[in-house]
């Protein structure tokens, strides 16, 4: 009697070495993708900004300095650029323990006032409000400078998040959320240390934020 031959695709056997080999390939990629994910969102140090060495996620005493955006044609879209010291807050020699302390308040007042519930930051939250991510960028703050009576735009930003509703801008205003000095001072630290972040480009209309030439950062259409 001849034997049958038995087509390798309906092969029980081809098949279990098949899934084994897949699934501990993709074990492996996956264990891989994990640790180089880990080290691409690992927080920098003061020592990597003082020294001009790029991190994804910069240390907190970024708040010393200059944060601007600029075309990375290689990339295809806009990254951050630390630039040189600037004062926040009328210092520019925050220590690292000082400006963790501070964006640390931030995001805790952040989640206590549920800012997700309106606004979304680094892809998470609502969309009632326009995205928070690199809000500290938007020009529309500028107008409250004069608007506040303050000198500087982080000064303005803290007067309008504890009393919002004296600055009106938009008819979907921001609820007054009993927002405190030294909460609010938090809150603008923690937004300037988010613009930092490099989210490859996420999101991709932050620069068109404004709106009515005043709030875009907070209020939206």
């Amino acid at each position: 009697m001849s034997r049958k031959v038995v087509s390798v695709w309906t092969s029980i056997p081809f098949w279990r070495r098949s899934a084994g080999w897949v699934t501990g390939f993709a074990a492996v990629l996956l264990i891989w993708l994990t640790f180089d994910s880990m080290s691409q969102i690992t927080m920098g140090t003061d020592a990597d900004l003082k020294n001009g060495i790029t991190k994804r996620v910069p240390a907190p005493t970024v708040i010393n300095y200059k944060i601007t955006y600029e075309m990375d044609t290689r990339r295809g879209h806009e990254v951050p650029k630390i630039g040189e010291k600037e004062k926040f807050f009328g210092r520019d020699d925050w220590s690292e323990k000082e400006a963790s302390a501070l964006l640390r308040l931030g995001k805790l007042a952040s989640q206590a006032k549920n800012c997700m519930n309106c606004h979304t930051l680094l892809g998470n939250g609502a969309y009632y409000a326009p995205d928070l991510t690199k809000a500290w960028l938007d020009p529309a703050w500028e107008n409250y400078i004069p608007m506040t009576g303050s000198t500087t735009k982080e000064e303005a930003m803290s007067k309008f998040l504890q009393n919002p509703s004296m600055y009106p801008s938009h008819e979907r205003m921001m609820p007054n959320l009993g927002i405190t000095e030294r909460e609010a001072m938090g809150l603008v630290a923690f937004l300037k240390h988010m613009s930092s972040i490099d989210t490859n480009g996420f999101p991709r209309n932050f620069g068109r934020m404004s709106v009515d030439g005043v709030t875009g950062a907070i209020h939206g259409k």
